[in-house]
């Protein structure tokens, strides 16, 4: 088989280099066409030399086209794989660091809250660009893989106002189902699951073990795990409260809803700094920022270690290669992925994403039905979408009032910030990434003009109950091994351990 895979953002190695193995190791898909794309030439380089390495490691006749001109990259391609990370790093940190001296304190900030809508405005004014050029320039019939977050609010742009054909795709309902079967000592393999709701909010709404619903048995099993117990406070709490298991980590769920970091002094109670995931503050950006300087630094020692090797033992669970197999061999794939709702979950808004399961072969992607969500699932799911909707209208439309109702109806922001406060929180985030942002010119500089002119509000400016230190490339030399983990794995936290 011959067709045009291109990735967007291609210098995020983390995504890239996994993700073009998984496609590789099919067999049909050993003759296709490779483009990457990227505005950092720098790292565009480096992951192109690094992936081409491993093609030609593997006997593959496959040449990386690699170009910073995104209309060539994406002329005539059948399948997209978008993996940005608008405004970068700076931007990422900005997204912690400003809500921060409000009493803002995320773990993640990249799918809700005050940083998750941000990205969110950043990513949004730059997939309608994106967009745009698929429209004109990829192939007809063309499918976007959209990895990059906040995943629903990009994924929601895309269909309603970009007019290309997108998939949502992340690795949560894996990691929770590898954890529900660890809780029951069982394999992944042995446990069936239905997931469903909306990205990084997802429910374990049917869980069974040859014939058996374990549903109702999981909060048990998790309160009397030694690690899980320790880890996932949030989790268990909400699994305690709602009934159903949420696919998102105890970090990530913590700064989607009201309760759980709203006071500095009580973080602490429900997180956990074994790994940066079950909560610590800012500590996403934080192994991003370690990633990338670990990479651009010791990338000469990558060149030289063993080529990753395709082969199926070796690919990852993400969606996008099965996907993209399904399709064009016509072998059956399931998996849970990020669509347009449509009356799959009936009890949520059919313009929403949802994330549910589906079924991919040669017919193209099948939703089946869901039903409700348990009600109070549901009404979990219903708060985010409405902060989503008024985020993407934003984001669309540059109108900052939108903005800061999106600010105002997110749970956490809304249990931290009163109005005057947040109104001040979004002129400071509008300013600070102006060059992010071209929607919102005329709303920045009336933002510079209040900033001028009226009297500040007095800020919190906390450091965050649980923020670590970044280590440095000394730091990182210690333990190359994890270095390397960290810096080339998409879920940088498979290994979560407990606290010690």
């Amino acid at each position: 088989m011959s067709f045009k895979v291109t990735f967007i953002g291609a210098g995020s190695i983390g995504f890239t280099r996994g993700l073009l193995k998984d496609l590789l190791t099919v067999p049909e898909f050993r003759h296709i066409q490779v483009s990457f794309t990227d505005i950092n030439e720098q790292n565009l380089a480096m992951v192109q030399q690094l992936c081409q390495r491993d093609i030609n490691e593997n006997g593959l006749n496959v040449t990386i086209e690699a170009t910073t001109n995104r209309r060539e990259a994406l002329a005539g391609a059948k399948y997209i794989f978008n993996v940005v990370r608008i405004g970068g790093l700076p931007a990422f940190k900005d997204d912690i660091d400003i809500p921060l001296r409000y009493g803002i304190d995320q773990c993640v900030g990249d799918t809700l809250c005050a940083g998750g809508i941000m990205y969110g405005q950043r990513g949004i004014a730059e997939m309608m660009a994106i967009c745009k050029d698929v429209r004109e320039v990829a192939d007809t019939d063309c499918l976007m893989l959209n990895y990059a977050n906040p995943m629903a609010m990009l994924t929601w742009a895309c269909h309603e106002y970009g007019g290309v054909n997108t998939i949502g795709l992340c690795h949560g309902v894996q990691g929770g189902h590898h954890q529900i079967a660890e809780a029951f000592g069982l394999k992944k393999e042995d446990i069936d699951i239905i997931c469903a709701g909306i990205n990084h909010q997802t429910w374990y709404i049917a869980i069974n073990h040859q014939g058996k619903d374990l549903t109702g048995e999981v909060l048990e099993a998790f309160e009397k795990h030694p690690e899980f117990s320790k880890t996932e406070k949030v989790r268990i709490d909400m699994l305690k409260r709602f009934g159903y298991y949420s696919t998102e980590s105890n970090g990530h769920l913590s700064e989607y809803v009201p309760w759980y970091r709203k006071r500095q002094h009580e973080i602490t109670d429900w997180i956990d700094l074994g790994s940066w995931i079950n909560g610590e503050t800012g500590g996403y950006l934080r192994v991003c920022t370690e990633g990338r300087n670990w990479f651009q630094t010791d990338f000469p020692n990558w060149m030289k270690d063993p080529a990753l090797e395709y082969i199926e033992t070796n690919r990852s669970e993400e969606h996008g290669s099965y996907i993209i197999e399904g399709l064009e061999t016509g072998r059956v794939y399931r998996g849970h992925f990020n669509v347009v709702n449509r009356g799959v979950i009936t009890n949520l808004p059919d313009d929403a994403i949802i994330e549910a399961p589906g079924y991919v072969d040669r017919n193209g992607i099948n939703m089946p039905l869901v039903g409700d969500l348990p009600l109070g699932p549901a009404a979990v799911c219903q708060a985010s979408i409405s902060v989503q909707r008024l985020a993407v209208k934003a984001g669309i439309t540059g109108d900052d009032l939108l903005l800061r109702q999106a600010f105002m109806m997110d749970p956490l922001t809304g249990a931290v910030c009163n109005p005057p406060e947040i109104w001040q929180l979004v002129d400071d985030m509008l300013i600070a990434q102006e060059e992010w942002l071209p929607q919102y010119k005329e709303a920045i500089e009336r933002a510079k003009q209040r900033v001028k002119k009226e009297k500040r509000l007095p800020l919190k400016n906390v450091e965050g109950a649980a923020r670590l230190k970044t280590k440095t490339i000394e730091d990182m030399t210690l333990d190359r091994e994890a270095a390397n983990k960290n810096a080339g794995e998409a879920d940088k936290a498979k290994d979560r351990p407990a606290e010690s």
